[in-house]
């Protein structure tokens, strides 16, 4: 029997899952990735061993189902996006760590840049943000000994998360990146879907260095036998955000999806018009599955899950992520309490790099369920910032909000994301929908699966989640979030 496999590298974990024509996860693994913090808002990952964990996770994966690689008809590929990689073409050595997304070393650069924002925005659809790669890659060139004389020789090469693993899975033969992808370095003209000459100018970074731009969903090589055990086509490339939409069958213009994940995102697919936010959201590419250029509006949190990990691994008030549903739960409200969870700044749509976290409202009765329960009611207040936002770009009130991500999982969060948003929550029966949504993309470019159609007959909603809180009551606590953010930025 013929199966697809994802790869699904995130920042967390390297994932990968083998899928039947049914599109029916048959196994899935995982491998821990680690992330270190050098310096306060630096976080960088060993990107050597993010290539091992993720070929730890494909065999893994491939013996749970006992299946050999040579009954894999595609490979799809989903990665943590703008995370940077820079290596040496001859060697294939990470020249430095790869930096990770969240990272906010280069946002005294981005202030430098501020003078260019209206052209940078015009042409790439990002803000000029430290979350991009473009000022990363700019980083390493200029703070690795050698690194920028090489990098204009073609000697050295960049790459997000995809291109290093295509990379190491085709033993260097193949050098590309997808739309979704370079879209979100800063560099690529969002309209063309190529290097903006003008950009690559202005953040200081060659253009021998950068892979390719390949459709997302197309064959674009094959692995390596010796490296995987068979020459198998790599078909499907995406950004895990846009990835997940397309897991959740959000093929057309208006569907809207949020990931609940190491950070929160929100996908507003925007058809094969470029969109223009009024709102300090993203326009981006969305993964098509045609040559037809397909575009998506995007809101951005930097920390959601990241929170349930500081409770448990620094504050350590909780045993694991789980845990905390019951604990929200185990009381009434918060009773005032609040959490900023700016660790990194706040993305979208404040944009602010020089916030900080808060936790705002304690009172002698506040205790552990309170900053447990006001940590999960945070992902939902920000995902609200980002709906309103999209809602104010489109001029349409959103009719429901599909959700995936490990979160997702989290019924308290789920009943209370719908609650504050004043929306039906849907969640779908699988919601691993990053590392589906690859899956289709291959599927799709090599006849294992015939059409969009066919591949949107396999989602389905696991549960609906009502909203249930009366309006005063919501607006009481909008409003109590809107101040303790203020305190947020303020406090810079």
């Amino acid at each position: 029997m013929p199966y697809i496999l994802s790869l699904d590298e995130g920042t967390t974990s390297a994932r990968a899952a083998l899928y039947d024509q049914q599109a029916r996860r048959v196994s899935m693994a995982a491998v821990p990735i680690v992330s270190h913090f050098p310096q306060p808002g630096w976080v960088e990952q060993d990107a050597s061993l993010i290539w091992t964990s993720q070929l730890q996770a494909v065999r893994n994966t491939l013996g749970l189902a006992a299946v050999t690689p040579n009954d894999v008809h595609a490979i799809g590929i989903t990665n943590q996006r703008e995370t940077t990689v820079v290596w040496d073409r001859a060697t294939g050595q990470p020249v430095a760590p790869a930096i990770v997304w969240q990272c906010r070393r280069t946002a005294a650069r981005c202030r430098d840049l501020s003078a260019h924002a209206a052209k940078i925005t015009r042409k790439s659809g990002l803000v000029v943000d430290a979350y991009f790669s473009g000022t990363k890659i700019e980083w390493i060139l200029d703070n690795v000994d050698g690194a920028r004389a090489k990098a204009v020789n073609g000697d050295l090469l960049f790459g997000n998360i995809d291109t290093w693993l295509i990379w190491n899975l085709t033993g260097g033969r193949v050098h590309v990146t997808d739309p979704t992808n370079a879209s979100r370095t800063m560099l690529m003209n969002l309209a063309t879907g190529d290097w903006d000459s003008e950009l690559l100018s202005l953040l200081n970074v060659p253009r021998a260095m950068l892979p390719a731009i390949v459709p997302s969903s197309a064959v674009i090589g094959h692995t390596d036998a010796a490296i995987i055990g068979a020459e198998i086509p790599i078909a499907g490339i995406a950004g895990d955000q846009q990835a997940a939409l397309a897991g959740q069958a959000c093929f057309a213009k208006g569907l809207s999806k949020n990931t609940y994940g190491t950070g929160c995102f929100a996908l507003l697919h925007a058809g094969a018009t470029e969109p223009v936010s009024e709102n300090r959201l993203l326009a981006t590419r969305a993964a098509s599955t045609t040559k037809e250029a397909q575009f998506a509006v995007e809101g951005s949190i930097f920390i959601a899950g990241a929170a349930v990990q500081w409770l448990r691994d620094k504050l350590g008030i909780i045993d694991n992520a789980p845990e905390s549903e019951m604990i929200a739960m185990s009381i009434p409200s918060t009773a005032g309490v609040y959490v900023v969870p700016a660790f990194v700044g706040l993305g979208a749509p404040h944009w602010d790099a020089e916030a900080r976290a808060e936790i705002t409202g304690l009172t002698l009765g506040s205790g552990r369920a309170e900053i447990v329960r006001a940590t999960l009611e945070s992902m939902a207040y920000q995902t609200r910032e980002l709906i309103q936002a999209m809602e104010g770009d489109s001029g349409a009130r959103l009719a429901e909000l599909r959700v995936d991500g490990g979160a997702a999982a989290n019924n308290f969060l789920m009943q209370f994301q719908a609650d504050i948003l004043d929306r039906p929550v849907v969640r779908p029966a699988d919601l691993e929908t990053t590392a589906l949504g690859a899956a289709f993309l291959a599927g799709l470019a090599t006849g294992f699966w015939k059409s969009e159609a066919e591949v949107q007959s396999f989602w389905r909603a696991e549960r609906v989640f009502e909203p249930q809180m009366p309006t005063s009551e919501r607006d009481t606590l909008w409003s109590g979030w809107q101040r303790a953010v203020a305190k947020a930025r303020s406090n810079c």
